[in-house]
């Protein structure tokens, strides 16, 4: 149990790192001063656990209550902010970073959830939330309208990978290896999608009409 809680941890403390590095670029993509690099890669990456903990009751959530957090957090925004002139083309960076931050909090997540004795099915929506939460923060933070809101597939890719995680851990098929592989293919999904141009379905507009329901003629 305890090599359990050490394993989830260290995830946990990687996906903050990852969120951090994934909202310090995107700050410095936007040129905020160190603050608010600091401050964005702080919120992405602990606004989404912020909010699991709260709704499993862990009170105060770890981002206050272990100094790890936030050290994580901080520490992974200022080296972005200090090395970004390394970091090739920002905006594939952030991609990157974000998928992967994805992948991570939704399998420690969703795991937290069903060990905190949420069932399958809130656990895998709680997983999900917290996955998507960092880059929601983050993008309403900068101005952008936020991934999860677009057609490209990123809620989706969250919610497969909380079903495999609560599936393996349901079939007693859940160690390390086998949430990692989650992982990965929640980062595999969201980066084929980017790159092949999946999209979620959009409605169709009638011919002349405006997004607000208004025809184009006068």
């Amino acid at each position: 149990m305890e090599s359990t809680s050490v394993a989830l941890l260290v995830g946990d403390l990687t996906g903050v790192a990852v969120f951090a590095a994934s909202g310090g670029s995107a700050a410095v993509g936007k040129r905020l001063d160190i603050f608010g690099v600091v401050f964005v890669g702080f919120v992405a990456a602990l606004g989404g656990g912020i909010l699991r903990d709260l709704v499993i009751n862990q009170v105060p959530p770890l981002a206050f209550a272990n100094w790890l957090y936030p050290a994580t957090a901080i520490t992974a925004s200022l080296a972005v902010f200090w090395l970004h002139p390394h970091l090739d083309r920002l905006r594939r960076t952030v991609y990157g970073l974000d998928a992967a931050g994805l992948g991570l909090f939704t399998v420690t997540s969703t795991l937290k959830a069903l060990d905190a004795g949420v069932p399958a099915f809130g656990a895998c929506l709680l997983g999900m939330l917290t996955g998507i939460g960092g880059g929601l923060i983050r993008d309403l933070l900068l101005g952008e309208i936020p991934v999860v809101l677009r057609r490209e597939i990123y809620a989706v890719a969250s919610l497969l990978g909380a079903i495999v995680v609560a599936g393996l851990a349901r079939s007693g098929w859940g160690n390390a290896a086998t949430y990692t592989a989650a992982a990965l293919l929640v980062f595999v999904v969201r980066i084929t999608a980017l790159y092949r141009h999946w999209s979620a379905p959009r409605p169709r507009l009638n011919a002349g009409a405006t997004p607000g329901g208004r025809t184009g003629a006068p």
